[in-house]
Protein backbone atom coordinates (compact mmCIF):
# COMPACT_ATOMS: atom_id res chain seq x y z
CA UNK A 1 0.00 0.00 0.00
CA UNK A 2 1.27 3.52 -0.62
CA UNK A 3 -0.07 6.48 1.32
CA UNK A 4 -0.94 9.66 0.07
CA UNK A 5 -2.64 12.62 1.22
CA UNK A 6 -4.04 11.16 4.77
CA UNK A 7 -5.70 8.40 1.99
CA UNK A 8 -4.38 5.24 0.58
CA UNK A 9 -4.08 3.73 -2.63
CA UNK A 10 -4.35 0.27 -2.62
CA UNK A 11 -4.93 0.13 -6.81
CA UNK A 12 -0.79 -1.54 -6.46
CA UNK A 13 -1.14 -4.04 -3.84
CA UNK A 14 0.41 -6.99 -4.13
CA UNK A 15 -1.18 -9.95 -1.63
CA UNK A 16 0.90 -12.31 0.63
CA UNK A 17 -0.40 -15.88 2.31
CA UNK A 18 -2.16 -16.13 5.74
CA UNK A 19 1.09 -17.72 6.98
CA UNK A 20 3.54 -15.14 5.96
CA UNK A 21 1.70 -12.42 7.57
CA UNK A 22 1.82 -14.52 10.64
CA UNK A 23 5.57 -15.13 10.19
CA UNK A 24 6.02 -10.92 10.30
CA UNK A 25 4.41 -9.60 13.14
CA UNK A 26 6.74 -6.63 13.47
CA UNK A 27 5.40 -5.15 10.08
CA UNK A 28 1.95 -6.51 10.52
CA UNK A 29 0.35 -3.01 10.56
CA UNK A 30 -2.55 -2.02 13.60
CA UNK A 31 -5.51 -0.08 13.68
CA UNK A 32 -4.34 3.19 14.47
CA UNK A 33 -0.94 3.08 12.42
CA UNK A 34 0.27 6.27 10.85
CA UNK A 35 2.05 4.97 7.98
CA UNK A 36 4.75 7.56 6.67
CA UNK A 37 6.70 6.92 3.30
CA UNK A 38 10.48 7.06 4.06
CA UNK A 39 11.95 6.33 0.20
CA UNK A 40 10.87 8.23 -3.04
CA UNK A 41 7.95 10.75 -2.15
CA UNK A 42 9.49 11.61 1.30
CA UNK A 43 6.59 12.35 4.34
CA UNK A 44 3.32 11.02 2.75
CA UNK A 45 1.83 9.38 5.47
CA UNK A 46 -1.97 8.20 6.10
CA UNK A 47 -3.90 6.17 8.64
CA UNK A 48 -4.87 2.39 9.46
CA UNK A 49 -8.39 1.67 9.99
CA UNK A 50 -10.44 -1.26 10.02
CA UNK A 51 -11.21 -1.33 5.58
CA UNK A 52 -7.74 -2.00 4.93
CA UNK A 53 -6.80 -4.91 7.70
CA UNK A 54 -5.20 -7.58 7.85
CA UNK A 55 -2.64 -5.64 6.26
CA UNK A 56 1.30 -5.71 6.55
CA UNK A 57 4.44 -3.37 4.89
CA UNK A 58 7.36 -3.46 3.34
CA UNK A 59 10.51 -1.48 4.03
CA UNK A 60 9.12 1.73 2.00
CA UNK A 61 7.43 2.78 4.99
CA UNK A 62 7.86 3.63 8.37
CA UNK A 63 5.51 2.77 11.13
CA UNK A 64 4.37 5.07 13.59
CA UNK A 65 2.51 3.63 16.91
CA UNK A 66 1.55 6.00 19.35
CA UNK A 67 2.13 4.33 22.83
CA UNK A 68 -0.80 3.99 25.08
CA UNK A 69 0.87 5.26 28.19
CA UNK A 70 1.91 8.96 26.46
CA UNK A 71 0.27 11.89 26.54
CA UNK A 72 -2.80 11.13 24.17
CA UNK A 73 -2.51 11.83 20.42
CA UNK A 74 -5.14 11.48 17.83
CA UNK A 75 -3.20 9.52 14.62
CA UNK A 76 -5.49 11.60 12.47
CA UNK A 77 -3.99 14.46 13.74
CA UNK A 78 -0.73 13.27 13.80
CA UNK A 79 -1.01 12.13 10.38
CA UNK A 80 -2.55 15.52 9.12
CA UNK A 81 0.21 17.53 10.83
CA UNK A 82 3.07 15.68 9.38
CA UNK A 83 1.43 16.38 5.77
CA UNK A 84 1.41 20.40 6.76
CA UNK A 85 4.51 22.10 6.20
CA UNK A 86 5.77 21.75 8.88
CA UNK A 87 5.94 18.63 9.28
CA UNK A 88 6.63 17.95 5.87
CA UNK A 89 10.14 20.36 6.89
CA UNK A 90 11.29 17.96 9.26
CA UNK A 91 10.77 15.02 7.25
CA UNK A 92 12.67 16.20 4.05
CA UNK A 93 15.03 17.91 6.52
CA UNK A 94 15.70 14.55 8.12
CA UNK A 95 16.09 12.61 4.70
CA UNK A 96 19.29 11.73 2.95
CA UNK A 97 20.13 10.23 -0.63
CA UNK A 98 21.78 11.56 -3.76
CA UNK A 99 19.62 9.68 -6.35
CA UNK A 100 16.64 8.67 -4.16
CA UNK A 101 15.81 10.16 -1.24
CA UNK A 102 15.67 7.79 2.12
CA UNK A 103 14.26 8.32 5.32
CA UNK A 104 15.78 5.99 7.58
CA UNK A 105 12.82 4.76 10.29
CA UNK A 106 15.25 6.05 13.40
CA UNK A 107 14.55 9.69 12.23
CA UNK A 108 11.32 9.53 12.86
CA UNK A 109 12.47 9.81 16.31
CA UNK A 110 13.52 13.13 15.93
CA UNK A 111 10.19 14.60 14.33
CA UNK A 112 8.59 17.07 16.71
CA UNK A 113 5.19 17.65 17.50
CA UNK A 114 3.00 20.31 19.45
CA UNK A 115 0.53 18.94 21.49
CA UNK A 116 -3.06 20.33 20.81
CA UNK A 117 -5.65 20.11 23.02
CA UNK A 118 -7.86 16.91 23.13
CA UNK A 119 -11.37 18.78 21.61
CA UNK A 120 -9.07 20.40 18.58
CA UNK A 121 -7.69 16.77 17.64
CA UNK A 122 -10.99 15.28 17.98
CA UNK A 123 -12.32 18.04 16.00
CA UNK A 124 -9.68 16.87 13.35
CA UNK A 125 -9.87 13.24 13.13
CA UNK A 126 -13.98 14.28 12.86
CA UNK A 127 -13.23 16.27 9.57
CA UNK A 128 -10.31 13.98 8.49
CA UNK A 129 -12.73 10.49 8.70
CA UNK A 130 -15.53 12.90 7.03
CA UNK A 131 -13.41 13.01 3.75
CA UNK A 132 -12.96 9.30 4.26
CA UNK A 133 -16.61 8.77 4.27
CA UNK A 134 -16.71 10.91 1.08
CA UNK A 135 -13.82 8.73 -0.44
CA UNK A 136 -15.52 5.17 -0.10
CA UNK A 137 -19.25 6.82 -0.85
CA UNK A 138 -17.52 8.23 -4.78
CA UNK A 139 -15.74 4.24 -5.02
CA UNK A 140 -19.03 2.84 -4.40
CA UNK A 141 -20.47 5.37 -7.05
CA UNK A 142 -18.04 4.53 -9.32
CA UNK A 143 -17.87 0.95 -9.16
CA UNK A 144 -21.75 0.80 -9.92
CA UNK A 145 -21.12 2.65 -13.13
CA UNK A 146 -18.51 0.15 -14.24
CA UNK A 147 -20.61 -2.46 -13.45
CA UNK A 148 -23.51 -0.84 -15.14
CA UNK A 149 -20.97 -0.69 -17.74
CA UNK A 150 -19.86 -4.20 -18.15
CA UNK A 151 -23.63 -5.54 -17.59
CA UNK A 152 -24.71 -3.52 -20.54
CA UNK A 153 -21.75 -5.12 -22.68
CA UNK A 154 -22.88 -8.28 -21.21
CA UNK A 155 -19.45 -9.23 -19.67
CA UNK A 156 -20.74 -9.12 -16.07
CA UNK A 157 -20.86 -12.89 -15.65
CA UNK A 158 -18.96 -13.94 -18.80
CA UNK A 159 -15.53 -14.89 -18.56
CA UNK A 160 -13.23 -16.05 -21.93
CA UNK A 161 -11.72 -19.01 -22.86
CA UNK A 162 -8.55 -20.98 -20.81
CA UNK A 163 -7.48 -22.42 -23.84
CA UNK A 164 -3.55 -21.60 -24.84
CA UNK A 165 -3.76 -22.88 -28.51
CA UNK A 166 -4.56 -21.24 -31.33
CA UNK A 167 -3.62 -22.42 -35.38
CA UNK A 168 -3.18 -19.66 -37.61
CA UNK A 169 -2.11 -19.74 -41.08
CA UNK A 170 1.01 -17.72 -42.35
CA UNK A 171 -1.26 -15.11 -43.96
CA UNK A 172 -2.62 -14.30 -40.65
CA UNK A 173 0.71 -13.72 -39.13
CA UNK A 174 1.70 -11.41 -42.23
CA UNK A 175 -1.90 -9.68 -41.74
CA UNK A 176 -1.65 -8.93 -38.17
CA UNK A 177 2.23 -8.44 -38.38
CA UNK A 178 2.68 -10.05 -35.19
CA UNK A 179 4.87 -13.51 -34.96
CA UNK A 180 4.37 -13.74 -30.96
CA UNK A 181 2.06 -16.30 -29.88
CA UNK A 182 0.94 -14.09 -27.35
CA UNK A 183 -0.98 -12.21 -29.49
CA UNK A 184 -2.91 -15.11 -30.55
CA UNK A 185 -3.97 -15.90 -27.92
CA UNK A 186 -7.55 -17.76 -28.06
CA UNK A 187 -8.93 -15.49 -25.27
CA UNK A 188 -8.46 -12.11 -26.95
CA UNK A 189 -10.17 -13.19 -30.13
CA UNK A 190 -13.40 -13.99 -28.24
CA UNK A 191 -13.40 -10.78 -26.47
CA UNK A 192 -13.18 -8.84 -29.44
CA UNK A 193 -15.65 -10.68 -31.20
CA UNK A 194 -18.23 -10.41 -28.11
CA UNK A 195 -17.49 -6.25 -28.42
CA UNK A 196 -18.40 -6.39 -31.87
CA UNK A 197 -21.27 -7.84 -31.23
CA UNK A 198 -22.89 -4.87 -29.56
CA UNK A 199 -26.13 -4.00 -31.15
CA UNK A 200 -25.08 -0.77 -31.04
CA UNK A 201 -22.35 -0.85 -33.04
CA UNK A 202 -18.81 -0.18 -32.40
CA UNK A 203 -15.48 2.00 -33.88
CA UNK A 204 -11.76 1.56 -33.20
CA UNK A 205 -9.93 2.98 -30.96
CA UNK A 206 -7.65 5.14 -33.54
CA UNK A 207 -10.70 6.78 -34.72
CA UNK A 208 -10.58 8.89 -31.78
CA UNK A 209 -7.81 8.99 -31.31
CA UNK A 210 -6.07 13.08 -30.94
CA UNK A 211 -2.67 13.40 -32.00
CA UNK A 212 -0.13 16.44 -32.38
CA UNK A 213 2.59 17.50 -30.11
CA UNK A 214 3.46 20.83 -28.83
CA UNK A 215 6.86 23.26 -28.52
CA UNK A 216 6.40 26.31 -26.64
CA UNK A 217 9.30 28.66 -25.79
CA UNK A 218 11.52 27.80 -22.87
CA UNK A 219 10.51 30.68 -20.54
CA UNK A 220 6.78 29.86 -20.76
CA UNK A 221 4.77 28.38 -17.31
CA UNK A 222 3.34 24.99 -18.10
CA UNK A 223 1.37 22.25 -15.87
CA UNK A 224 2.74 18.83 -16.30
CA UNK A 225 1.04 15.83 -15.64
CA UNK A 226 2.56 12.33 -15.46
CA UNK A 227 1.76 9.01 -15.29
CA UNK A 228 2.15 8.78 -11.05
CA UNK A 229 -0.60 11.84 -11.15
CA UNK A 230 -3.12 9.76 -11.82
CA UNK A 231 -5.87 8.13 -9.22
CA UNK A 232 -7.09 4.50 -9.16
CA UNK A 233 -10.56 6.02 -9.82
CA UNK A 234 -9.99 8.49 -13.64
CA UNK A 235 -8.80 10.92 -11.59
CA UNK A 236 -5.89 13.91 -12.48
CA UNK A 237 -4.14 14.49 -8.43
CA UNK A 238 -2.01 16.70 -8.88
CA UNK A 239 0.35 18.21 -11.54
CA UNK A 240 3.93 19.97 -11.38
CA UNK A 241 4.58 23.52 -12.52
CA UNK A 242 7.41 24.52 -14.33
CA UNK A 243 9.06 26.35 -17.49
CA UNK A 244 8.74 24.30 -20.33
CA UNK A 245 12.67 24.68 -21.35
CA UNK A 246 12.82 22.34 -17.20
CA UNK A 247 10.02 19.98 -18.14
CA UNK A 248 11.11 16.75 -19.46
CA UNK A 249 11.13 16.40 -23.43
CA UNK A 250 8.46 13.69 -23.29
CA UNK A 251 5.95 17.20 -21.89
CA UNK A 252 5.00 17.34 -25.43
CA UNK A 253 1.03 16.93 -25.46
CA UNK A 254 -1.50 19.83 -24.88
CA UNK A 255 -4.73 18.20 -23.09
CA UNK A 256 -8.10 20.01 -23.49
CA UNK A 257 -11.02 19.54 -21.03
CA UNK A 258 -13.30 16.46 -21.88
CA UNK A 259 -10.17 14.50 -23.44
CA UNK A 260 -9.51 11.07 -22.02
CA UNK A 261 -6.15 10.15 -21.33
CA UNK A 262 -4.30 6.62 -20.98
CA UNK A 263 -1.11 5.06 -20.62
CA UNK A 264 0.43 3.75 -23.21
CA UNK A 265 2.75 1.39 -21.09
CA UNK A 266 2.02 -2.09 -20.43
CA UNK A 267 1.99 -2.49 -16.46
CA UNK A 268 0.13 0.86 -16.34
CA UNK A 269 -2.19 0.46 -18.55
CA UNK A 270 -5.15 1.21 -16.31
CA UNK A 271 -3.65 4.47 -15.92
CA UNK A 272 -6.26 6.65 -17.50
CA UNK A 273 -8.32 9.81 -16.46
CA UNK A 274 -11.05 12.75 -17.33
CA UNK A 275 -9.33 15.71 -18.53
CA UNK A 276 -11.15 18.16 -16.29
CA UNK A 277 -11.91 22.10 -16.36
CA UNK A 278 -9.25 22.11 -13.89
CA UNK A 279 -5.89 20.95 -16.11
CA UNK A 280 -7.81 22.41 -19.33
CA UNK A 281 -4.47 22.89 -21.39
CA UNK A 282 -2.16 21.18 -19.33
CA UNK A 283 0.81 19.37 -20.85
CA UNK A 284 0.97 15.59 -20.13
CA UNK A 285 3.73 12.85 -21.10
CA UNK A 286 4.04 11.15 -24.61
CA UNK A 287 3.52 8.07 -22.84
CA UNK A 288 -0.44 8.71 -22.90
CA UNK A 289 -2.83 8.52 -25.81
CA UNK A 290 -5.51 11.05 -25.86
CA UNK A 291 -8.77 10.32 -27.07
CA UNK A 292 -12.13 12.27 -27.76
CA UNK A 293 -15.32 11.02 -29.49
CA UNK A 294 -18.75 13.05 -30.54
CA UNK A 295 -20.33 9.48 -30.17
CA UNK A 296 -18.91 8.62 -26.87
CA UNK A 297 -19.17 11.05 -23.78
CA UNK A 298 -16.04 11.54 -21.45
CA UNK A 299 -17.02 9.59 -18.87
CA UNK A 300 -18.09 6.56 -20.45
CA UNK A 301 -15.29 6.69 -22.41
CA UNK A 302 -13.37 7.14 -19.21
CA UNK A 303 -15.01 3.49 -18.18
CA UNK A 304 -14.54 1.78 -21.34
CA UNK A 305 -10.47 2.59 -21.27
CA UNK A 306 -10.31 0.99 -17.66
CA UNK A 307 -12.84 -2.07 -18.15
CA UNK A 308 -11.21 -5.03 -18.09
CA UNK A 309 -11.67 -6.18 -21.57
CA UNK A 310 -10.50 -3.39 -23.46
CA UNK A 311 -7.88 -3.39 -21.27
CA UNK A 312 -7.11 -7.19 -22.36
CA UNK A 313 -7.53 -5.63 -25.73
CA UNK A 314 -4.41 -2.85 -25.18
CA UNK A 315 -2.09 -5.60 -23.35
CA UNK A 316 -2.55 -7.78 -26.31
CA UNK A 317 -1.59 -4.57 -28.56
CA UNK A 318 1.48 -4.26 -27.01
CA UNK A 319 5.00 -4.37 -28.08
CA UNK A 320 8.74 -3.66 -27.22
CA UNK A 321 11.70 -5.36 -25.87
CA UNK A 322 13.29 -3.53 -22.71
CA UNK A 323 9.95 -0.54 -22.18
CA UNK A 324 6.55 -2.16 -23.81
CA UNK A 325 3.64 -0.10 -25.32
CA UNK A 326 0.79 -0.03 -27.42
CA UNK A 327 1.67 2.35 -30.57
CA UNK A 328 -0.85 4.42 -32.47
CA UNK A 329 -1.18 1.41 -35.44
CA UNK A 330 -2.10 -1.13 -32.97
CA UNK A 331 -5.41 0.73 -31.82
CA UNK A 332 -7.06 -0.36 -35.09
CA UNK A 333 -7.34 -3.47 -33.29
CA UNK A 334 -9.02 -2.68 -30.28
CA UNK A 335 -12.82 -2.13 -30.68
CA UNK A 336 -15.35 0.29 -28.84
CA UNK A 337 -18.94 -0.47 -28.64
CA UNK A 338 -21.37 2.64 -29.09
CA UNK A 339 -23.15 2.58 -25.86
CA UNK A 340 -26.70 3.46 -25.99
CA UNK A 341 -27.74 7.30 -25.18
CA UNK A 342 -29.61 6.64 -22.07
CA UNK A 343 -27.19 4.24 -20.73
CA UNK A 344 -24.10 6.83 -21.69
CA UNK A 345 -26.34 9.46 -19.32
CA UNK A 346 -26.72 7.15 -16.34
CA UNK A 347 -22.94 6.47 -16.03
CA UNK A 348 -22.02 10.09 -17.01
CA UNK A 349 -24.27 10.93 -13.87
CA UNK A 350 -22.56 7.99 -11.69
CA UNK A 351 -18.94 9.18 -12.63
CA UNK A 352 -19.61 13.26 -11.90
CA UNK A 353 -20.92 12.64 -8.72
CA UNK A 354 -17.85 10.23 -7.99
CA UNK A 355 -15.58 12.95 -8.88
CA UNK A 356 -17.57 15.75 -6.94
CA UNK A 357 -16.91 13.29 -3.60
CA UNK A 358 -13.76 12.88 -4.25
CA UNK A 359 -13.17 17.01 -4.21
CA UNK A 360 -15.04 17.99 -1.37
CA UNK A 361 -13.06 14.65 0.50
CA UNK A 362 -9.55 16.49 -1.30
CA UNK A 363 -11.51 19.82 0.20
CA UNK A 364 -12.02 18.36 3.44
CA UNK A 365 -8.13 16.96 4.20
CA UNK A 366 -6.91 20.28 2.83
CA UNK A 367 -9.42 22.25 5.25
CA UNK A 368 -7.47 20.02 8.27
CA UNK A 369 -4.29 20.52 7.31
CA UNK A 370 -4.72 24.08 7.06
CA UNK A 371 -6.33 24.30 10.64
CA UNK A 372 -3.24 22.24 12.09
CA UNK A 373 -0.97 25.07 10.20
CA UNK A 374 -2.93 27.88 11.82
CA UNK A 375 -3.58 26.44 14.87
CA UNK A 376 0.29 26.48 15.32
CA UNK A 377 1.12 29.95 13.93
CA UNK A 378 -1.83 31.93 15.60
CA UNK A 379 -3.49 29.10 17.81
CA UNK A 380 -6.84 27.18 17.82
CA UNK A 381 -9.23 29.63 18.50
CA UNK A 382 -7.88 31.91 16.34
CA UNK A 383 -7.69 28.91 13.48
CA UNK A 384 -11.53 28.26 14.10
CA UNK A 385 -12.42 32.18 13.80
CA UNK A 386 -10.87 32.52 10.01
CA UNK A 387 -12.23 29.33 8.56
CA UNK A 388 -15.65 30.48 9.80
CA UNK A 389 -16.17 27.68 12.43
CA UNK A 390 -17.55 27.51 15.49
CA UNK A 391 -16.30 25.38 18.45
CA UNK A 392 -19.33 23.07 17.94
CA UNK A 393 -18.05 22.28 14.22
CA UNK A 394 -15.01 20.67 16.06
CA UNK A 395 -16.26 19.42 19.09
CA UNK A 396 -15.09 22.10 21.25
CA UNK A 397 -16.69 23.30 24.28
CA UNK A 398 -16.77 27.32 25.19
CA UNK A 399 -14.37 26.62 28.03
CA UNK A 400 -12.17 24.41 26.30
CA UNK A 401 -8.76 26.60 27.15
CA UNK A 402 -7.36 26.44 23.70
CA UNK A 403 -4.05 26.52 23.22
CA UNK A 404 -1.87 29.01 21.08
CA UNK A 405 1.32 27.73 19.23
CA UNK A 406 3.30 28.44 22.55
CA UNK A 407 1.30 26.68 24.82
CA UNK A 408 2.53 22.85 24.16
CA UNK A 409 3.88 20.41 25.37
CA UNK A 410 5.72 17.30 25.12
CA UNK A 411 4.54 13.97 23.05
CA UNK A 412 5.91 10.47 23.16
CA UNK A 413 5.72 8.16 19.81
CA UNK A 414 6.73 4.50 18.96
CA UNK A 415 8.45 3.77 16.27
CA UNK A 416 8.22 0.90 13.95
CA UNK A 417 11.05 -1.16 15.94
CA UNK A 418 8.30 -1.77 18.60
CA UNK A 419 10.84 1.20 21.06
CA UNK A 420 9.73 4.57 22.94
CA UNK A 421 11.62 7.03 21.38
CA UNK A 422 12.56 9.63 23.11
CA UNK A 423 10.13 12.64 24.30
CA UNK A 424 9.99 15.46 21.54
CA UNK A 425 9.23 19.05 22.82
CA UNK A 426 7.98 21.31 20.01
CA UNK A 427 8.19 24.23 21.99
CA UNK A 428 9.74 26.97 19.84
CA UNK A 429 10.87 24.49 17.32
CA UNK A 430 8.23 24.75 14.80
CA UNK A 431 9.56 27.33 11.67
CA UNK A 432 9.86 25.09 8.47
CA UNK A 433 13.52 26.03 8.69
CA UNK A 434 14.28 25.06 12.24
CA UNK A 435 16.30 22.13 12.33
CA UNK A 436 18.98 22.84 15.12
CA UNK A 437 18.49 21.08 18.18
CA UNK A 438 18.53 22.65 21.46
CA UNK A 439 22.45 23.06 23.00
CA UNK A 440 21.09 21.25 25.78
CA UNK A 441 19.49 18.74 24.39
CA UNK A 442 22.82 17.83 21.92
CA UNK A 443 24.95 17.36 25.35
CA UNK A 444 22.40 15.12 26.51
CA UNK A 445 22.56 13.09 23.62
CA UNK A 446 26.21 13.32 23.69
CA UNK A 447 26.61 12.03 27.05
CA UNK A 448 24.33 9.41 26.78
CA UNK A 449 26.54 8.32 23.60
CA UNK A 450 29.73 7.84 25.74
CA UNK A 451 27.74 6.11 28.43
CA UNK A 452 27.23 3.19 26.24
CA UNK A 453 30.47 3.23 25.00
CA UNK A 454 31.74 2.38 28.58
Amino acid sequence: MSPRENVFDLSRNAHISASMHQDNPRTALRKGDVIVSTVGTIGNCAVVDETILPANCDRHVGIIRIEESSIPCSPYLLSTFMLSRYGKAQTLRESTGNVQLSLFIYKLKELRVPNFSIEFQSGIERIVKSAHNKLYEATAVYKEAEQMLLSELGFTDWSPTDKSVSVKSYADFVSAGRFDAEYFQPKYEEIGSKIRQYKGGTITADSVLVAGLVKEPAETQERYVELADIGAHGEIESCATSTFGELPSRARQRMEAGQVIASSIEGSLDRCALVTEEYDKALCSTGFHRFRSSAINPETMLLLFKSWPVQQLMKRGCSGTILCGILPGELAHVPLPLIRAEVQRQIASLVQKSFALRTESKRLLEKAKSLVEMAIEQGEEKAMKDFGLKTSDLGLTSDAGHRTADETSDIGLQTADGKSSEVLSPKSSLSPSSGVLSQKRRQSQNQSRKERCK
